[in-house]
């Protein structure tokens, strides 16, 4: 029996994570797409890892158990990597909260039910939920604590109170770190930590999407004239990631890391600054 890292959503950014931290682990990709899911595992498999993949729905929360349940099989869960999602170009309102809110919700609840005492996770949020004005501290919190089944259910997330699919993007990930900070209070109980990564625009076929949708131009305005002048690649986001969920971030849980080569930054305050 190994430690076992779970890996859900077969992207680049979670396999850049996976190559950091698997090794000597048992690897197991969930993905919504198994063909996806079984392509990254292939890779790893192939450059020495362990790797096993899965059909996951993220939206489904007995989906999200069967995939724990099967991990579990292999040894105690030590390590969540939560890379799942859908973006603005990929999906209506309607799904992206059920995957990027809902979704994250329950998985963090459900593995951190289980996580290794020890054991470390990370949700791979967007620089989007910074992007958006404060909903006030009473929001928040309902963000925050609301019962997972009751959270689509929340004045704020209801289809009159939601411009587009950006507007739902950016409120499922605002979600995504309020979550985050509540449920390092329960993984703290295990002795395990959880935290949030909200990168800017890197390099994937998801971007790629988005380059290629209509806020094409929008995205790619926004790194040309990012301090950074570019988009990040997926290993970028991992080096911050493995230090998160190393010993060598013993310190950090309940936190959201914006790396974005300051995109927020000259959204607020430079050329990106809106009209």
């Amino acid at each position: 029996m190994k430690d076992v890292l779970i890996l859900t959503g077969a992207g680049q950014i979670g396999m850049a994570i996976a190559r950091r931290m698997g090794y000597g682990k048992k690897i197991v990709v969930g993905d919504k797409n198994p063909g996806n899911a079984g392509t990254v595992c292939k890779i790893l498999n192939e450059a020495g890892f362990d790797a096993l993949s899965m059909e996951m729905d993220l939206a489904s929360r007995d989906s999200i158990l069967h995939l724990i349940t099967e991990a579990q099989k292999h040894g105690e869960i030590a390590m969540l990597v939560n890379a799942a999602g859908v973006s603005p170009s990929q999906a209506p309102i309607e799904v992206i909260l059920k995957v990027d809110l809902y979704g994250t919700a329950v998985l963090l609840e459900e593995v951190g039910k289980v996580i290794k005492p020890g054991g470390t996770g990370i949700t791979v949020s967007s620089q989007s939920g910074y992007r958006m004005p404060a909903l006030g501290a009473e929001i928040d919190e309902q963000l925050a604590t609301t019962p997972t089944e009751e959270l689509l259910k929340l004045p704020v997330l209801q289809p009159e109170n939601i411009r587009d699919t950006l507007h739902a993007y950016q409120l499922a990930k605002r979600c995504n770190g309020k979550r985050v900070m509540a449920e390092a209070v329960k993984w703290g109980k295990r002795g395990a930590r959880i935290n949030a990564i909200s990168p800017g625009i890197v390099v994937t076929p998801l971007a790629i999407d988005e380059f290629n949708g209509p806020r094409g131009d929008f995205y790619k305005n926004m790194f040309a004239k990012c301090p950074a002048g570019r988009p990040a690649t997926a290993d970028e986001i991992a080096n911050l990631a493995e230090l998160m969920l190393d010993s060598r971030g013993a310190f950090i849980t309940g936190s959201d890391f914006l790396i974005d080569g300051g995109a927020t930054a000259s959204f607020f305050y430079g050329p990106l600054r809106p009209e």
